[in-house]
């Protein structure tokens, strides 16, 4: 594929905007439909955002043969049934994060896409980001020597009524996936899946997490403590600390604007990037990882890799049976 590609935009929310947005900043990309569960809406957001072609289901837009690749932007309850829709349709797709409500679901979609031989990639934006990766080269490169510990949090202050989303359990309410997905991330991204997952929560009456505290360990000796909160606005920053240094992200550690490597004997060094764009949200780097795939013909990225979204979507499981938060999609327990 060496020619423009053409986006469809499955959902009309907040981040659908964002991302769509970044998208017509960008070179060789054309956004040509958009798709919502009511016309009326998906009219809105076509007109807003002068989009060609409007749909009031999502089976339209995945049947759209002028649409190569499909921005899965629902609240994550509904990934599973959107994304394969599309897929069996032979969509591309790139599904937003949390990537399912539980790691069975994902594995379908996983299975689905690779079956199909068809692209697919959860919409972990910070690992496509120029920051993060030059963050992993580093420490790879032994930078901060082994790593020791990784302190990560994310935590808006609320507070959310029972009606909102964030409190039903069917829609995936509660701070670890809507939230805690990002800390839980950016460990995995450094040291792969945990060996060992604990964790403690205040739940709602509803039963879903309002605030999660997490301890993972792994067999090296490495340890992450990470936290989610829909109750406090936390510092939202990270660290990873290792035997010969450190590097501390500020507030956004999920879209950085800079970190700063420290290392004994050494004065503190700052790494930034320039913002493409200026004005964009930083979806763009994930949207051309997603675009330099389709023209390689490469149907899983290795920014964002498939058994890395399995083994995320494994822990927050792990985390969910810690902290006793049961989704109607898990079925009764074991």
């Amino acid at each position: 594929m060496d020619r423009t590609v053409r986006w469809g935009v499955l959902a009309t929310g907040g981040i659908a905007a964002a991302f769509t947005a970044d998208l017509q900043g960008m070179p060789d990309t054309e956004v040509v439909a958009v798709a919502s569960r009511t016309l009326a809406s998906a009219k809105g957001f076509a007109e807003r955002f002068d989009i060609p072609r409007a749909y009031g289901t999502w089976d339209e837009l995945a049947a759209d043969d002028e649409v190569d690749v499909v921005y899965v932007a629902t609240p994550h309850s509904a990934h599973r049934a959107a994304a394969g829709l599309c897929l069996e349709a032979g969509r591309a797709v790139l599904c937003e994060k949390a990537f399912t409500l539980n790691a069975r679901e994902a594995a379908e979609l996983v299975g689905l896409a690779r079956s199909r031989g068809s692209f697919l990639m959860e919409a972990m934006w910070m690992y496509c980001h120029p920051l993060l990766r030059r963050m992993v080269g580093l420490v790879n490169d032994g930078a901060i020597g082994e790593i020791r510990t990784v302190q990560a949090d994310f935590g808006l202050e609320g507070p959310f009524d029972a009606g909102h989303r964030l409190r039903d359990p069917a829609q995936g309410g509660g701070a670890l996936l809507d939230l805690g997905v990002y800390p839980v991330s950016f460990a995995q991204l450094l040291l792969g899946e945990p060996d060992r997952v604990q964790a403690d929560a205040l739940l709602s009456a509803e039963g879903v997490d309002l605030n999660t505290g997490m301890l993972l360990g792994w067999d090296s000796g490495a340890s992450a403590l990470l936290s989610a909160s829909v109750t406090a606005d936390t510092p939202q920053t990270a660290a990873v600390s290792g035997t010969a240094g450190r590097i501390e992200f500020p507030r956004g550690f999920f879209h950085p604007e800079r970190f700063v490597l420290h290392r004994a004997g050494r004065e503190p060094e700052e790494f930034t990037a320039e913002q493409a764009g200026g004005a964009l949200h930083g979806m763009q780097y994930e949207a051309a990882e997603v675009m330099r795939c389709l023209r390689a013909g490469e149907t899983e990225s290795p920014l964002v890799p498939l058994d890395g979204t399995l083994a995320v979507m494994r822990t927050l499981d792990a985390v969910r049976t810690r902290i006793g938060v049961r989704y109607p999609v898990d079925g009764a327990p074991a």
